[in-house]
C-alpha cells in the first residue's frame, strides 16, 4: 500500500493496520454491528474490529445480508463506528455498488469515513451473505477491472484493500484459489476466500492461496474450531469472526425479554447482566461528566 506523504503516522488506523499485517502477527477482528458493539471490541483488547454487512444490515433493518443496504447507509455506518474507536476498522463494501464511477466514489466514501480496510466481492448484485446458497459470481476478468479501479481511486491515500471471491460455496475451491491470484496480481493488499465451513477448507485456502490473505469464521461450523495459533501458523494475517457478537447480543437480548415476560420482572443472572456504572463506562460517560464540570454552565 502507497503511503500518502502527509500522513506518515501511526495513528492513522489504515497505517497502523497495514503495520500489524505487516509484523506477521495476526490481526482479530470481531464483528461489530453497531458503535457500541465496536466499543466493546475495542475495551476486550483486540487489535482491529471488522464492520460487519450481516450485522449492519441486521442492526439497522432487521433482515438478512441480501444486499438492502445502500452505499449511504453503510458509509454512514462506518462513520459512527469510527468516531466511536481507535482502533482499525476493517469495513464490508460488498460489491462496490455500481460500476466504475460507483467503485471510486465507494473508495472516497470509505476513506472519508476513515476506516483502515475495505473488501470488495466478486457477486452479481444484489449479493448475498458468503453462507448463504444461490451466490452468482461476476465474470474473473470484469471483477478483476472493477479492483484496478478501486486500487486507482484510493492513489496514495492510506487505505487498505481486500479482495474477496465468494466461488468457494459457489463453484469450488479451484475456482476460488484461481480468482484470489487475480486479485492479488490486480494490486490489492490482501485476498479473501470467503464462505468457508470445514477446517479442510481453511487449511486448503492456507496451502494454495499465496500472500497476505483474510479468513472469515462463523459460529456454529467446523471452520470456526480454529484457534488463533493455528491460524497464524497456516499464514493468515486477519481472521474475522463476523457473527459472534451479533449472535451472543441477539440470544441475550431474547433470554432477557422472555425472562421478563414470564417473571414480570428483571431477573437476569449476575454473569449476563451489566450493571449502569459497567454500561456508563463502556459508552464513556465519565469524560463528558469531566467535560460539563470544565465548561458547562
Amino acid at each position: 500500500m502507497t503511503q500518502h506523504p502527509a500522513l506518515h503516522t501511526a495513528q492513522h488506523p489504515a497505517l497502523a493496520l497495514q503495520a500489524l499485517i505487516d509484523s506477521g502477527r495476526l490481526v482479530r477482528a470481531p464483528g461489530a454491528y453497531d458503535a457500541l458493539t465496536a466499543r466493546l471490541v475495542q475495551r476486550a483488547g483486540f487489535e482491529a474490529v471488522y464492520m460487519t454487512g450481516f450485522g449492519a444490515t441486521a442492526s439497522r433493518l432487521g433482515q438478512p445480508d441480501i444486499g438492502l443496504l445502500t452505499q449511504t447507509e453503510m458509509c454512514t455506518h462506518a462513520r459512527d463506528m469510527a468516531r466511536a474507536v481507535n482502533i482499525p476498522i476493517i469495513a464490508d463494501a460488498d460489491t462496490g455498488y455500481g460500476g466504475p464511477s460507483n467503485i471510486a466514489r465507494t473508495v472516497d466514501e470509505y476513506i472519508q469515513a476513515g476506516v483502515a480496510a475495505i473488501h470488495l466481492e466478486d457477486q452479481v448484485a444484489p449479493k448475498r451473505c458468503g453462507q448463504m446458497a444461490g451466490i452468482r459470481l461476476v465474470d474473473a476478468l470484469d471483477n478483476e477491472r472493477r479492483l484496478r479501479c478501486a486500487v486507482a481511486a484510493r492513489g496514495d491515500r492510506p487505505l487498505v484493500i481486500i479482495g474477496r471471491t465468494d466461488a468457494l460455496p459457489a463453484v469450488g475451491i479451484d475456482e476460488a484459489v484461481d480468482r484470489a491470484a487475480r486479485w492479488r496480481d490486480a494490486g490489492v493488499d490482501l485476498v479473501f476466500v470467503d464462505g468457508v465451513k470445514t477446517r479442510n477448507e481453511v487449511e486448503a485456502i492456507a496451502r494454495r492461496v499465496n500472500g497476505p490473505k483474510v479468513v472469515s469464521l462463523v459460529d456454529g461450523t467446523d471452520a470456526a474450531s480454529l484457534t488463533t495459533r493455528e491460524l497464524s501458523d497456516m499464514g493468515f494475517s486477519v481472521v474475522l469472526y463476523a457473527v459472534t457478537t451479533l449472535f451472543a447480543a441477539a440470544q441475550a437480548v431474547q433470554h432477557a425479554l422472555e425472562s421478563l415476560h414470564q417473571l414480570g420482572a428483571p431477573q437476569l443472572p449476575a454473569e449476563l447482566r451489566m450493571s449502569y456504572a459497567q454500561f456508563a463506562e463502556v459508552v464513556d460517560l465519565p469524560s463528558h461528566q469531566q467535560r460539563d464540570e470544565l465548561f458547562g454552565s
